[in-house]
């Protein structure tokens, strides 16, 4: 049961992330990874949110846990895409953009992370 709600959640994240994709495509945004920064600051956000909820509420199923943070939010965000980003904007010539989108990708991630888990304490004292 556990690797169809993975599968279920990566499926609904894979999709999210192809229409954030696609809104950045028809925008114009193309020069600069606008989706893959949107989609892992964002999912930093959320696995921050998630993780922080689990720790305050031990009491929720773990299933749940696993379909949104391994499941939804892992099909959502993408590594592989950010590295791939990197070397392509390196080998276009485009060294100090590639350093940008590392370093705003990194620490945007962390302090994302970090909102992520603060809010949902915040939330949870009221």
């Amino acid at each position: 049961m556990t690797f169809v709600l993975v599968f279920l959640g990566s499926g609904i994240g894979g999709a999210l992330r192809h229409g954030v994709n696609t809104l950045a495509e028809r925008f114009g945004w193309t020069s600069f990874p606008v989706s893959t920064l949107t989609v892992n600051l964002v999912g930093s956000f959320l696995i921050g949110m998630v993780a922080e909820t689990f720790a305050q509420k031990a009491q929720l199923p773990a299933n749940l846990r696993l379909f949104l943070a391994t499941g939804l939010i892992g099909g959502f965000t993408t590594f592989s895409a950010f590295a791939l980003d990197v070397v392509t904007l390196w080998e276009r010539g485009r060294g100090p953009v590639a350093v940008t989108y590392v370093v705003v990708s990194v620490l945007v991630g962390v302090v994302a992370l970090l909102v992520g888990m603060a809010l949902v304490k915040a939330l949870l004292k009221t």
